[in-house]
């Protein structure tokens, strides 16, 4: 039980002392680049998917 309390302590003292928290700022500008980044993402697979739908299709239609 004593190991349990010192690790919670001292998991408390590294997140009140130790780390460095973001400003707003740095936080609004990080979550912007995120959204813009997941939407690249998101477009790039939406166009490999697209892609693959049509070759399958191609496929598919000279076979069948």
């Amino acid at each position: 039980m004593k190991k349990i309390i010192t690790y919670i302590k001292e998991s408390y003292n590294e997140l009140v002392y130790k780390v460095s928290w973001p400003t707003r700022s740095e936080l609004s500008s990080s979550a912007v680049v995120v959204m813009f980044a997941s939407l690249i993402i998101a477009a790039l697979i939406f166009l490999i998917d697209t892609g693959f739908e049509s070759v399958m299709r191609f496929i598919y239609e000279k076979i069948f």
